[in-house]
């Protein structure tokens, strides 16, 4: 009994104890290592995979939390994705739940963001952990079992074998990557929606449900983003 209670002792520290914050220089290549995964076109058609991967999740998190039914989460090889729910086709649970894809990225970085100010680095990389075994339970298709496998396996590994220095160099890499990466999906919309595609994009759904015109939508997208970078950037900065 005493040995348990002491391993579980052990356990409580280690994953909500505070770790020591890195230094300003891996604050900053973790942030120049998010913006070189995210700006360049041939990399980010690989990298927007894990956006994906927080946009439907996203969506899933508030169908639950609205009480929706979620049925099932599909990621496909051209980092698209689909969420399905039932309930109500209109109503609140319904509007919250279209709008949390392109907000869940940035508020996800934002929300990581505020965990490492505190000195929660292994938290938040159990709290990753969890979150993405929970969505595996909800992948109805191959390639996105593959996906939310490798990149939980990918935190697993971090969060149980690597040494604090390499923890904290993960997971503000991961959060940087979230607020930054979170930015651009908004953008990318709307030039979609100004070559007269994306027709059926979350933000005419939201326009569809609430009569408001789906460039307002867009706006509250990137309102969400840029704010979330900035200020998740000023806490990830402020070491």
């Amino acid at each position: 009994m005493d040995s348990t209670a002491s391993s579980l002792a052990s356990l409580w520290d280690r994953v909500f104890g505070i770790q020591p914050d890195p230094d300003l220089w891996v604050v900053i290549a973790t942030l120049v290592a998010a913006l070189a995964v995210t700006v360049p076109h041939n990399v980010w058609r690989l990298s927007r995979n894990a956006i994906t991967i927080a946009h439907e999740g996203g969506h899933g998190l508030i169908a639950l939390l609205t009480g929706r039914q979620l049925t099932g989460i599909r990621l496909h090889s051209d980092t698209s994705g689909l969420t399905v729910s039932r309930g109500k086709p209109h109503g609140i649970g319904m509007i919250l739940t279209a709008a949390a894809g392109y907000t869940a990225p940035p508020l996800l970085g934002l929300g990581g963001a505020a965990l490492l100010a505190a000195g929660h680095i292994t938290l938040l990389l159990w709290l990753a952990t969890a979150l993405l075994v929970a969505m595996l339970v909800m992948i109805r298709n191959a390639y996105g079992a593959l996906t939310v496998v490798l990149t939980g396996g990918t935190f697993l590994l971090v969060s149980w074998l690597a040494g604090p220095q390499v923890q904290a160099a993960f997971a503000y890499a991961v959060v940087w990557f979230l607020l930054v990466g979170g930015v651009r999906p908004a953008f990318e919309l709307q030039a979609k929606r100004s070559r007269g595609g994306a027709g059926d994009s979350d933000a005419d759904q939201l326009s569809r449900l609430t009569h408001v015109p789906a460039g307002l939508w867009l706006f509250l997208f990137h309102a969400v983003s840029l704010c979330s970078l900035m200020g998740g950037g000023r806490w990830l900065l402020e070491v």
